[in-house]
Parts: C-alpha cells; sequence; structure tokens
C-alpha cells in the first residue's frame, strides 16, 4: 500500500483526489491549513466525508511551518507527494498579492525541500491554465513558450514549474507538472463562476457576465481531472534523451520533469454555458454584463496531445452533463428546489 501525501484536501479537486485514491488501496495523508479566502464550513464538510474512512489520516497544517511540515515527512516517508494546496484565484491576487507570495511560492519552496530531504520518489504539482496569459495561439500546448503572464496569480504558478524543473535537474527529484484548465463539479468553488451563476439564479439576483458574454472556456469536469491524476500518480517522469539544448522544448528537459495540459480540449462560449445552466435551473439568469477584468483572458483552449498519449486519457465529459451533476448537488447541499 503506497502512502500518498495530498495536500489541499479540503480544498476543491484535492478532496475529490484524496476519495479517488482511498478507493483505488492507496493509504492517503491529507493537509490544508482550511484559511478563510471562501466558505470555512464547505472545506470542513469535505473533510467530513473523507474522515473515518480507512488508510484516512488528515493534518490541519500550513505549508508556512517548514518544521511541522518536515515532521509530517519524516513520520509518513511519502512515495508521492500531489501538491495541490495554494492561494487560488486570479482576481483575489490583484487586491492581495502577498498571500500568493506566502503560499504559492514559499510553500512551494518548503514542499520542494521537504521532497528532497525525505527522498520522495514522484512529486505532482498544480500548474494552472493562466500561465498562457497573453497567448494567442490556440490550441494552448506545453510546447509553446509561456513567459508573459497576466496576472501573479499566473506568475507564481509559472514560477512553480521552474523552481519544480530546478529541483528535477539538481536533486533528480522526478515532478510533473498539472495545468488545469477551468475545473468544476459538485462540491466546487464558490468564488468560480458555476457556483456564483447558480447561487445568484435560484436567488433571482443578477449575474455578472464580464466581456460582455464573449469569453470560451475548456470548462473540464472534476471526475476527467481526477480520473487523469489517479493515473498520472505512477507515472514517473524521465530525462528526455533526445532533448536539444540548441532548440530546447519548454514541454521536454534533460531532467526527470514534465508538465500536462489537463483539459476538456473543447471551449466553450460563456452563453451557451449560462444557457446550459438555465436549462437545469429551470430559470433564466438576469445578466448584467461587464468589462474584462484585469488579469483575465478571452479564451482558454487545452491541447492534451501530450497528457492522451501518456495515460491513454483525455477528458471528454460534456458540460449538459457535468453541470446537471453540479445542480443536483447544489440543491442538495443548500437544500433548495
Amino acid at each position: 500500500m503506497q502512502t500518498i501525501l495530498v495536500t489541499g484536501t479540503a480544498g476543491f479537486i484535492g478532496f475529490h483526489l484524496a476519495g479517488a485514491l482511498l478507493k483505488q488501496g492507496f493509504r492517503v495523508i491529507g493537509l490544508d491549513n482550511i484559511n478563510d479566502y471562501y466558505s470555512v464550513q464547505l472545506k470542513r464538510d469535505r473533510c467530513k466525508q473523507l474522515d473515518g474512512q480507512p488508510g484516512f489520516h488528515f493534518y490541519h497544517a500550513d505549508l508556512a511551518d517548514k518544521a511541522r511540515l518536515n515532521e509530517i515527512f519524516a513520520e509518513h516517508q511519502f512515495e508521492r507527494v500531489v501538491h495541490l494546496a495554494a492561494q487560488a484565484g486570479v482576481r483575489y491576487s490583484l487586491e492581495h498579492p502577498e498571500v500568493y507570495i506566502d503560499s504559492n511560492l514559499v510553500g512551494f519552496a518548503n514542499i520542494l525541500e521537504a521532497c528532497r530531504h525525505h527522498h520522495v520518489g514522484h512529486l505532482m504539482y498544480a500548474s494552472s491554465s493562466s500561465v498562457y496569459g497573453a497567448n494567442k495561439k490556440q490550441p494552448f500546448s506545453v510546447h509553446d513558450n509561456v513567459d508573459h503572464p497576466v496576472s501573479l496569480y499566473a506568475a507564481t504558478k509559472k514560477a512553480n514549474e521552474l523552481m519544480a524543473h530546478t529541483y528535477s535537474h539538481l536533486y533528480g527529484i522526478p515532478t510533473t507538472g498539472l495545468r488545469f484548465f477551468t475545473v468544476y463539479g459538485p462540491w466546487g468553488r464558490p468564488d468560480m463562476a458555476l457556483y456564483l451563476f447558480t447561487q445568484a439564479i435560484f436567488a433571482d439576483r443578477p449575474i455578472d457576465v464580464f466581456n460582455g458574454g464573449q469569453m470560451r472556456r475548456d470548462f473540464t469536469y472534476i471526475d476527467d481531472i481526477v480520473e487523469a491524476l489517479v493515473r498520472l500518480v505512477n507515472t514517473i517522469p524521465a530525462p528526455d534523451n533526445l532533448f536539444d539544448a540548441m532548440q530546447p522544448d519548454p514541454g521536454s528537459s534533460q531532467a526527470p520533469y514534465r508538465v500536462y495540459n489537463i483539459g476538456n480540449n473543447q471551449p466553450e462560449e460563456l452563453e451557451r454555458f449560462i444557457e446550459v445552466l438555465e436549462n437545469c435551473i429551470g430559470k433564466k439568469a438576469t445578466k448584467r454584463m461587464q468589462e474584462m477584468q484585469p488579469g483575465d483572458v478571452p479564451e482558454t483552449f487545452a491541447d492534451v496531445s501530450d497528457l492522451e498519449r501518456v495515460i491513454n486519457f483525455r477528458p471528454c465529459t460534456p458540460i449538459e452533463d457535468g453541470i446537471a451533476n453540479f445542480v443536483d448537488w447544489y440543491k442538495k447541499y443548500h437544500g433548495v428546489s
């Protein structure tokens, strides 16, 4: 039975991944500081779903506490680490940049150091589609340069990839970066569009639609994200013997390092996304058109060919199914009809 650390287990993706790994027979150690960026109650309710399951143990701890982190690593001797804890949100980073430095940079450095000193066999970590920033070429490919982020959040995720590469190069730690594309589904984040829209429509409040609705997103259902992560846990990166340092490929390396897009490979118009949600709820939304927000991008579109080649899987859940599942969960969780 492999022992795996999942940071951010009170978070959306971490919660779902921990549950899936337990079903696969892993021993899962969860870690989260349960901060108040969004509903603490929702985070605690996620944790309640995991508490008591055989093979699961949870630590309420902060990544900034390096000594505590090393104690946990020393106690459990993890074979695998999936690092999903981070300060999320593009818009929040405009107002609270210091939080992103502490969590996404200092916290990630502590994870890297712990993996180094405790000989972890594979580190997977959350990156983001936001690293593509000002790129216009579609679909976004891991082989494209991503040196033009348009938010501090995106810059910290790009920095995480660079930091991971350094540790793969210097210390031989296999690392895999996970560029997630607009993840949604049951138990999702209340700061994300689907949750905000659903909440507003049920309460007969208008929804804010940015860029006049002229947005496209590669909405990716949570079950597809988790399936990809479970398959990647024991897919250990190896050095690319064909890597050409004269023409370096951003998606490869002489170190045991890889980055993958995990997206639905089918961007949807925001207006269509709202229409499907209205159909699932049975009520029309009142739309309040807004300008594009600083740090945002008009379109995301994932090239997942590398992911499919390596794990023989690509996300494919249509938004009609994914949104319906979310609305069903929302009504049960909040007791609305």
